[in-house]
């Protein structure tokens, strides 16, 4: 026979959880109370908790929270008085005057999935990356892309950034999830670098076209994209020709003539429901854009999938871009390998929709 199993019965749970620290009370407090109030995370935050006890005795928690630790708290304390001093600090920019265009048209620039801070060796993988890398192939591409389409007649640009622009979101060299990675300098090097790639990019855009930035969270650097976003806007503040839209929502929808452009990072809603989710989130501008489009990131190779409803006249496109960035270890060993290096933009017709896709490939 084998061994049987018997269920606890909820007083033996409660010694169990007393004597793990779930309910070691301490001035009414328990010890995961202490724990989240020194750390200022909010009950409603935490997603798991896992808990054990040290040798000495004392009690220690490992905290999953949402949103990858992001709580309003942490947002007041650490990154609104750094936000703050940047604004002190802001440039004054000479606002660029505008003839209105015969036949206007828009970019939408998407350097997708840098991962700057990654590191692949060419001894293993055949293709080096690094910080200086990943900064370098964004900075030519954009280069190439500019003067691709250079003969369009531009009024906007659409600038996304994000989408897991760093490889990783803290100084434990983790994603946001806490996945370990391998990577190329510090951390701030690696955030230190994106932010002056991101200013040359847009100091690039404004003589072309009024700049509109959008930004994607995502799965690596959940927190640390966000403040690199809200550096940027921080940064170019007192710019007339420059506007952001840099909060956390994964879904960001705007519009250029008949065009509904959205963005995400790609690795939340499932495929098939994105065209539905945009007509949910963005009703007005549904109705108001019969050409409408979805760009998504996070598989680092190029779809496009076409979606139609019961008539052919509504439809949305939704299309994955490729990335700058090499395969590392990881990804090298699994065999996700092959794909094509580049940075790419789409060019829009304000009344024919998208017309143009333009790659510069690496």
């Amino acid at each position: 026979m084998g061994n049987k199993r018997f269920r606890l019965s909820s007083e033996e749970e409660d010694l169990i959880n007393e004597y793990r620290g779930n309910n070691v009370s301490v001035n009414g407090n328990t010890a995961l109370d202490i724990h989240l109030a020194e750390r200022g995370i909010e009950k409603d935050d935490v997603v798991s908790v896992k808990h054990w006890q040290s040798a000495s005795g004392e009690f220690r928690f490992s905290v999953v929270t949402k949103n990858g630790g992001l709580t309003s708290k942490v947002v007041e304390e650490t990154f609104d008085p750094i936000l703050e001093e940047l604004r002190e600090y802001s440039p004054i920019f000479t606002p660029f005057k505008r003839k209105p265009l015969y036949d206007p048209h828009c970019l939408v620039i998407d350097p997708a999935d840098i991962h700057v801070g990654k590191l692949a060796s060419l001894e293993e993988t055949g293709q080096p990356y690094d910080i200086q890398k990943a900064v370098s192939q964004v900075d030519e591409g954009l280069d190439g892309l500019l003067s691709k389409a250079s003969g369009f007649p531009i009024d906007k640009i659409f600038f996304i950034i994000g989408n897991d622009v760093l490889h990783i979101d803290n100084t434990k060299r983790t994603t946001t999830s806490g996945t370990p990675q391998d990577t190329s300098g510090m951390w701030n090097q690696a955030f230190t670098a994106a932010k002056h790639m991101y200013v040359r990019a847009i100091e690039k855009m404004i003589p072309i076209a009024d700049v509109h930035v959008i930004f994607n969270p995502s799965n690596h650097d959940y927190m640390s994209g966000w403040m690199l976003a809200q550096t940027l806007e921080a940064y170019f503040r007192l710019s007339k020709n420059i506007t952001f839209d840099v909060g956390l929502a994964h879904r960001k929808y705007t519009s250029y003539g008949v065009n509904l452009i959205g963005s995400n990072h790609g690795d939340g809603a499932k495929l098939d429901n994105l065209p539905l989710i945009m007509a949910q989130e963005a009703p007005e501008l549904w109705v108001k854009c019969p050409m409408r489009y979805i760009y998504c990131h996070h598989i680092h190779h190029k779809q496009t999938h076409k979606f139609l409803s019961g008539k052919d006249f509504v439809g949305v496109t939704v299309e994955y871009l490729r990335t700058p960035s090499a395969a590392d270890s990881w990804h090298h060993r699994n065999g996700y390998i092959g794909t094509k290096k580049a940075v790419e933009l789409f060019v829009h017709s304000k009344s024919h929709g998208q017309v143009a896709r333009i790659t510069h490939n690496l």
